[in-house]
């Protein structure tokens, strides 16, 4: 059985977060679709606000401490990435866009990438096209086409799944799920062979 490692990336601040209580849904959601498509899941869910000072640090000694080492090392062994941030000043948090900027800039590239933010109101919904789709484009990871926002009123004490939050973060995972199934297909370019500069140079005159 084919295993899929998933790191869950959760920004938020309070505990509880509403953005750890989002980042699990899609977590279990996505759990669910892939072992219902047979696969071993292997998921690390990883809370940012733990982490604060040592990315701190990371930034003055260039070192990440062994806690935070062990993290980077679980983002970059992973097929995909659920990845939460509430929504500061209109855009994702500082603490999530800190913990991205100590990975390196091709640690993301090619894996399978879905978006959540939280926010105290629908307003800032619009961060996730503009503000974290296009930093994960630029990381050149493939993303789920459906990002989930989850304001005040997506916190019911009764969520059986038939709620507009719980349709949404199904559609997703399953998006997510897809792209994590296409993982095994995803191969590396060949690297160029290099050739002699004589042998190049007679390839060239044969040629003409």
């Amino acid at each position: 059985m084919e295993t899929r490692r998933i790191t869950v990336i959760s920004a938020g601040l309070g505990v509880p977060s509403s953005s750890r209580l989002l980042a699990d849904q899609l977590a279990a959601s996505a759990e669910r679709q892939l072992a219902a498509a047979g696969y071993a899941v292997d998921i690390e869910v990883v809370e940012l606000r733990d982490l604060a000072v040592d990315i701190a640090n990371n930034f003055v000694t260039g070192y990440a401490a062994p806690r935070l080492a062990d993290v980077i090392s679980g983002v970059e062994g992973s097929d995909g990435v659920i990845a939460v941030s509430p929504v500061f000043s209109a855009s994702y948090s500082g603490l999530f866009k800190s913990f991205i900027d100590v990975l390196d800039p091709k640690a993301l590239e090619g894996k399978a990438v879905l978006l959540g933010a939280t926010a105290g109101t629908d307003r800032h919904q619009m961060v996730l096209d503009f503000a974290m789709r296009p930093l994960f484009t630029y990381l050149r990871t493939r993303i789920a086409a459906t990002a989930v926002f989850a304001g005040p009123q997506d916190w019911g004490n009764n969520d059986d799944g038939g709620s507009p939050l719980s349709v949404r973060v199904d559609r997703a995972a399953g998006e997510l799920v897809r792209l994590l199934q296409d993982s095994g297909s995803q191969q590396k370019p060949a690297m160029l062979e290099s050739l002699p500069f004589e042998q190049l140079l007679a390839g060239i005159s044969g040629q003409r």
